[in-house]
């Protein structure tokens, strides 16, 4: 609410109607005297713009409200901000129409503008080289090696963090039953469970596959975990990433090492892992081009969702150029 900065005194010349609606709120609906004040600064507002343009409330119609709306954005106020004022507005005249002053609602059906969809974050290409390549010569080598293996999968193959925990060491009726993936390493592949219980088959990288193999001779010593399925075995002992009490690993538990890691790295930011799945994503539009390839390898149900790093590929030539082009530099 910091677009709305409040004010005690009440106004000396408010509107009869306002002041009759706000006596409404405060004492029929009870609201808070919070919120009440918010509706009297938004109504003061709207009182004013009325004056402004030579109409009555009562007159207001839905091209006045829309220019108002725009005059707002246009003098630099936040969407989210609009939306909250329109909203006090509509209250207003939704109560002028149940007490028979107006016919229709002028704020029905007026939006606020949107928001920008703010851009995925993702890491420069030595960013996450960095991070990849980085090792924790203090950690146990068993956490190393799993946690290195995780890297690899997240930013190598873009998965998400659910589809990584959910991953067996190999392929298992449970896993088929449960829904849950799995490796190959003989095919360099990953089989995903992704959303909406849809398969998709993500090829392993050279060095997400020596990743793996590191991690898989690690964890074979672990007892209780199985390499192959047996008759009846759990989830958990086909879990390719366990955690020290041989659980599978949970999302939260890879968010916090991977943090970590990062930091250990030397990255400005901790990263978490849906970062290397859009690092993953914008690194392979870059190089290839292949918006349609992207889309597969990500599961992206519809290319909508994946244009969106084009806008970051963009961004990358953008910054290429400044740097490059001498047209681009400014005195």
């Amino acid at each position: 609410m910091g677009d709305r900065a409040a004010d005690p005194q009440d106004p000396a010349e408010a509107d009869p109607l306002v002041r009759a609606y706000l006596d409404h709120v405060r004492f029929e609906k009870r609201l808070a005297d919070r919120t009440c004040t918010l509706y009297r600064l938004d109504l003061e507002r709207l009182q004013s713009l009325a004056t402004a343009a030579g109409v009555a409330l009562v007159s207001v119609q839905p091209v006045h409200i829309r220019g108002w709306v725009a005059r707002m954005h246009s003098q630099g106020r936040s969407g989210r901000g609009i939306a909250l004022i329109l909203s006090g507005w509509r209250g207003f005249y939704t109560w002028l129409g149940r007490e028979g002053r107006i016919p229709a609602n002028p704020v029905q059906g007026v939006r606020a503008p949107r928001a920008p969809k703010p851009l995925p974050k993702a890491l420069g290409v030595d960013q996450a080289v960095q991070l990849a390549e980085h090792a924790e010569p203090d950690d146990h080598p068993w956490l190393e090696a799993r946690d290195a293996a995780m890297v690899e999968l997240l930013y190598g193959c873009g998965l998400r963090v659910a589809e990584l925990t959910g991953l067996d060491v190999v392929a298992s009726e449970s896993a088929l039953r449960e829904g849950r993936g799995w490796i190959d390493l003989q095919a360099a592949e990953v089989q995903v469970q992704g959303k909406g219980s849809k398969r998709r088959t993500v090829p392993l990288g050279q060095a997400a596959l020596e990743a793996l193999q590191r991690w898989l001779a690690v964890r074979a010593q672990r007892p209780g975990l199985l390499q192959t399925p047996a008759p009846g075995a759990s989830s958990q002992a086909l879990a390719l990433f366990p955690g020290w009490r041989g659980t599978r690993l949970q999302s939260h538990a890879v968010r916090q090492r991977l943090k970590r890691r990062s930091v250990q790295a030397g990255l400005a930011t901790p990263v978490h892992p849906h970062m290397l799945r859009h690092s993953f994503a914008s690194h392979l539009l870059q190089s290839s081009g292949d918006l349609r390839a992207v889309q597969e390898l990500l599961g992206h149900a519809s290319i909508t969702t994946t244009q969106v790093y084009t806008r970051l590929d963009f961004q990358h030539l953008a910054r290429a150029y400044d740097a490059a082009h001498p047209r681009a530099r400014r005195k």
